[in-house]
């Protein structure tokens, strides 16, 4: 058996990339979680915006304001409390 496809550098990458999804979407579902516990409602677009992001920097300053945030739009903000 050949595991040369196991170990080339092109199956790290499609590996990579694929651990760097899955981390969005984790945070993305983290998200989506927080907001609805805390009862702040999103738009059918707002949701597209999260579930669609794929940078894990910008879910996680949109996570962190979500833990204090009262609307949506805080969440998104953009400024000096929003960095």
């Amino acid at each position: 058996m050949d595991i040369s496809l196991y170990t080339s550098f092109m199956s790290e990458e499609i590996r990579d990339e694929g651990r760097a999804q899955g981390r969005a979407q984790g945070r993305a579902d983290s998200l989506l979680l927080v907001l609805d516990v805390r009862g702040i409602a999103l738009t059918e677009a707002a949701r597209e915006k999260i579930t669609a992001c794929a940078d894990t920097q910008l879910l996680h300053q949109w996570l962190e304001r979500a833990a204090t945030a009262t609307t949506a739009e805080e969440v998104f903000a953009k400024g000096p409390q929003g960095h």
